[in-house]
C-alpha cells in the first residue's frame, strides 16, 4: 500500500528544505514531495513519510539524498540566449585583456550552463585564460555536470559552429551521446555549495551567474543572500539572474544595467 503524505509530514519536508538551502515550498508542491521521495520509503522499508522525515533529520547522507531528489534543476544549453549574447558581446571586449577571467555559475545544475559560458567566452575573448567555478547543492547532478556527457539531442541548441569546435560526438558505445571537449572541461571546476550556508573563500569573480535559484527564496532569505554573494564580485563586476527575477527591493550593492543584469558599482569594494 502506497502510504500518503499527510499535511504534517509535508510541512516537516517544507522546513527541512528551507533550513538546508532556503527554498520556500508552498502546498501545491505536496504531490512533488510524495513522488519523488516514495522510492526512498521503498528503499529502507519505511511505512510512512514520517518514519522517512525523522531518519533524514539523523542521517546526514540520507539527508543529503532527499535535498538532490527535491531540488528542481531544468536546464539546457544556451537557456535565456540573450545573457549569452550580453556576455559575448558586452562583457567579455572589458576583459579580454585581463590576465585570467573567474566566472562563478551558482546554480551549476548538470552542466549546461557552464559549459555555455566557457563556450562564449572560448569565442569571445579569443583566448582560454578563463576559469569558471560551477557550483550546485545537489551532489546528484554535480556527477552528471563532472561527466559532461550529454545525450546528441540536447546539443541542438548549441550554435553550430560551436558544437563544431567544442563538442565530440560519440561513436561506438556513446553513440548516440556527445562529449563537451576536453580543452573547456579544464576550465570548469564543479563544487558543492549551499548559497544559504557558509560560503568558503573563492572570489574575486569577474561574472556571477545566478539564474533561475532566487524565484524559489523568499524575500527574506533573498535580502540575506545578495550582500554575500556581493562580496566576491569584483568593483565592475556583472550579476546575471534569470528574465522572470528582479533585485528591485532586495539590494542596493548592485545597479540595474538592463532587466535580468546587474552591475556592482566600480568605487566599491
Amino acid at each position: 500500500m502506497v502510504p500518503v503524505l499527510s499535511d504534517k509530514e509535508f510541512t516537516g519536508f517544507s522546513r527541512m528544505i528551507f533550513d538546508q538551502a532556503g527554498i520556500h515550498m508552498n502546498p501545491s508542491k505536496k504531490p512533488l514531495v510524495s513522488g519523488r521521495l516514495t522510492k526512498r520509503l521503498n528503499h529502507h522499508g519505511l511505512e510512512s513519510y514520517g518514519d522517512y522525515l525523522n531518519l533524514i533529520n539523523t542521517d546526514g547522507a540520507e539527508r543529503q539524498i532527499a535535498i538532490d531528489l527535491l531540488t528542481t534543476n531544468e536546464t539546457y544549453f544556451f537557456r535565456e540566449p540573450k545573457h549569452f549574447e550580453f556576455l559575448a558581446q558586452v562583457i567579455a571586449p572589458e576583459l579580454r585583456n585581463r590576465p585570467n577571467v573567474r566566472i562563478w555559475c551558482g546554480a551549476s545544475s548538470t552542466g549546461e550552463e557552464p559549459y555555455t559560458i566557457a563556450m562564449t567566452l572560448a569565442e569571445s575573448l579569443g583566448h582560454m585564460r578563463f576559469d569558471i567555478l560551477a557550483s550546485d547543492i545537489s551532489t546528484r547532478v554535480l556527477e552528471t555536470a563532472r561527466k559532461a556527457l550529454y545525450p546528441i539531442e540536447d546539443a541542438k541548441d548549441i550554435p553550430r559552429e560551436m558544437r563544431i569546435k567544442h563538442c565530440l560526438r560519440g561513436v561506438g558505445p556513446q553513440e548516440g551521446w556527445f562529449l563537451v571537449d576536453k580543452h573547456l572541461r579544464d576550465r570548469v571546476q564543479f563544487e558543492q555549495i549551499n548559497l544559504n550556508g557558509q560560503l568558503p573563500e573563492m572570489g574575486p569573480f569577474d561574472v556571477i551567474f545566478l539564474r533561475n535559484v532566487m524565484i524559489y527564496f523568499s524575500p527574506e532569505t533573498k535580502s540575506q543572500l545578495l550582500p554575500k554573494l556581493s562580496q566576491f564580485l569584483r568593483p565592475g563586476g556583472y550579476f546575471l539572474i534569470s528574465h522572470s527575477e528582479s533585485l528591485h527591493g532586495v539590494t542596493n550593492q548592485l545597479q540595474m544595467v538592463k532587466p535580468s543584469i546587474y552591475r556592482k558599482p566600480e568605487n566599491t569594494t
